[in-house]
C-alpha cells in the first residue's frame, strides 16, 4: 500500500524546508536592520519585471532558493516601503518585528478565523484582541468588532451595521473625509443625492452651525438623515473634527456617529493624542488600521461598535452547510460579523505585539511619530526663505510649501525625490492651495533623516509655473 504522505508530490523533505525557511528569515532580518540604506520606494515597468519572473507557464521543477532569491531581489524590492525611516507619503506602515512573527505563524499553520468549530483559538485571541483595543482607545464595556483587511473594509463594514440599526438614509461627511468612505457608501447602494459632502472650516475641521444647518434643511424636505461621520485624524492635515459637540448633535438628533480614525485613532492610547481625539470614544462605530499606527504588518483593519449585535444583526447568516461549525450560545462566529467568510487571523500578530512590549511602549512608539513631526515643523520655520508653514504638526503629519513654488511644483520635487529613491514624501491640496506633506509615524526616523530630506527638496528647481 502507498503511504499518502510520501506520495505528496508538492512536499519537501524536512532539511529542505528548514532551509528555505532560515533563508526566508534571514532576508527579511537583513531588510529590516539594514533598510535604512535601501531606497525608501522603488518603482519599476511591467515589461522589464516580466522578462525576469514571467513567461510561460512553468512546466517543471526549479530550484526553490534560487526562487526564492529572484522574489526578494526582483519583486518585494520595488514598491513603496512604508517601514523605511525615510518615507513619508501617504501613511507609513512601520511594522514591528512581533507583528511579523505573529503573522509567520498563522500563515505557516494555515490559520482561519471564522466559525467557532472551525478556529475557536483564534476566535478567542481575536475577541481579546478587539476589548485590547476597545480599553485602550476608551470605548465601552459591550463594544464589539471585528478584523478585516484594513480602513475601506472596515468602514464600510460599520456602514452596514448603522443601515441596519437606523435604516437608509442622508449621510454627512465633510470635505477632508477619505475618498475610500464615499466610495463604501455607494458600494453599500445609497445614491449620491443622500451623500452630503460639507465643506470645512479654516483648520479643515466641521463647521458645527454648517452642519447643523444641513441636517435641518433635510429635514424639512422631508428627507431621513441617518448618520455623521466624523474625522478622528484626517489624511490630509491631521485635523480631527469636534467630535464631543458632533457626538452631542448625533444623540439630539439621534443620528448614528461614525468616527474614521483608521490612521490617527490609536494616538489615544498616549496623553497628548488623547486630547486630540477627545470624544472619539462617544462613536457608534469606529475605524483604526493597525497597519499603520499600531505597527502591524499588512493588511489589518478594525471597526468597533459600541451597540453589542450590531454587526451580527447586519451580516448574520444560517446556512444548512455551516450547521456543524456554528459556535453556541456563549461561542462568536467571526463570519457573521463581516462579509468575510474565509478569512485569515489577523489577531496572531496584534496579539502577539501587545503581550510582548505592552501598551505603554507602543504608547511611546505612537508619541515619538508625533514629536518626530513637532521638530518637522521646527526645521521649515527654521527656514522661513525657502519654506513656509501651512499647517502645524498634527497627530504625526506637517504641512508645508516651498517660496515661490508654482501650482505644480510641489508635484514635480515629489516626483524628482521619488524617482531618486532616498526619500519620499507626498504632495497634496489644502483649501485649493498645494502643499508638500510630511507624515512621520516611524519611531525610526532621526533629525538627519528629516534634515536631508529637507535639504533635497531645497536643493531641486523650481520653476513658479
Amino acid at each position: 500500500m502507498t503511504n499518502q504522505r510520501d506520495s505528496d508530490t508538492l512536499g519537501m523533505a524536512e532539511a529542505e524546508m528548514r532551509a528555505l525557511g532560515h533563508q526566508m528569515v534571514d532576508m527579511v532580518i537583513d531588510h529590516l536592520v539594514g533598510r535604512a540604506d535601501e531606497k525608501a520606494i522603488e518603482v519599476t515597468d511591467r515589461a522589464s519585471l516580466e522578462s525576469v519572473i514571467g513567461g510561460p507557464v512553468p512546466q517543471g521543477p526549479f530550484d526553490a532558493a534560487d526562487a526564492l532569491a529572484m522574489l526578494r531581489t526582483h519583486v518585494v524590492p520595488k514598491q513603496q516601503h512604508g517601514d523605511h525611516p525615510r518615507y513619508f507619503a501617504r501613511v507609513p506602515s512601520p511594522a514591528a518585528f512581533t507583528g511579523i512573527l505573529g503573522d509567520w505563524l498563522g500563515t505557516g499553520f494555515n490559520t482561519i478565523a471564522t466559525s467557532w468549530v472551525g478556529g475557536s483559538g483564534t476566535a478567542v485571541t481575536e475577541l481579546i484582541v478587539i476589548d485590547w483595543l476597545r480599553q485602550a482607545l476608551g470605548m465601552p464595556e459591550g463594544t464589539q468588532g471585528i478584523i478585516v483587511s484594513g480602513g475601506s473594509l472596515a468602514n464600510f463594514t460599520a456602514f452596514a451595521a448603522a443601515f441596519a440599526a437606523k435604516g437608509r438614509g442622508v449621510v454627512y461627511m465633510n470635505d477632508q473625509t477619505h475618498s475610500s468612505l464615499k466610495r463604501n457608501l455607494t458600494a453599500a447602494g445609497l445614491g449620491l443625492d443622500d451623500i452630503r459632502v460639507l465643506k470645512t472650516n479654516a483648520q479643515q475641521e466641521y463647521d458645527l452651525a454648517t452642519l447643523k444647518a444641513a441636517i435641518a434643511e433635510d429635514r424639512a424636505a422631508g428627507r431621513k438623515p441617518v448618520m455623521i461621520i466624523g474625522n478622528a485624524g484626517t489624511t490630509n492635515t491631521g485635523a480631527v473634527d469636534p467630535l464631543p459637540q458632533i457626538a452631542d448633535l448625533a444623540r439630539r438628533e439621534d443620528l448614528w456617529l461614525h468616527v474614521d480614525g483608521a490612521y490617527g485613532g490609536p494616538a489615544a492610547m498616549t496623553v497628548q493624542g488623547a486630547q486630540d481625539l477627545a470624544g472619539m470614544e462617544l462613536a457608534d462605530s469606529l475605524v483604526i488600521d493597525p497597519h499603520k499606527w499600531l505597527f502591524q504588518p499588512y493588511d489589518c483593519g478594525v471597526v468597533l461598535v459600541r451597540h453589542p449585535g450590531a454587526l451580527e444583526r447586519a451580516f448574520a447568516m444560517s446556512p444548512e452547510y455551516l450547521k456543524d461549525v456554528m459556535g453556541g450560545e456563549d461561542q462568536v462566529d467571526l463570519f457573521n460579523r463581516s462579509l468575510e467568510l474565509s478569512r485569515k487571523t489577523r489577531a496572531l500578530k496584534l496579539w502577539l505585539t501587545f503581550k510582548t512590549h505592552g501598551s505603554v511602549k507602543i504608547a511611546a512608539a505612537i508619541q515619538a511619530g508625533m514629536d518626530i513631526a513637532a521638530r518637522a515643523q521646527a526645521m521649515v520655520e527654521a527656514q522661513p526663505k525657502t519654506w513656509e508653514l501651512v499647517t502645524a504638526a498634527k497627530l504625526g503629519i506637517v504641512t508645508f510649501a516651498r517660496r515661490g513654488a508654482g501650482p505644480k511644483d510641489h508635484a514635480r520635487l515629489v516626483a524628482q525625490l521619488t524617482d531618486d529613491g532616498w526619500a519620499t514624501l507626498s504632495s497634496t491640496s489644502i483649501q485649493g492651495r498645494s502643499v508638500l506633506r510630511l507624515c512621520t509615524l516611524n519611531p525610526l526616523t532621526s533629525d538627519a533623516d528629516l534634515h536631508g530630506t529637507l535639504v533635497r527638496l531645497a536643493q531641486m528647481a523650481v520653476t513658479g509655473d
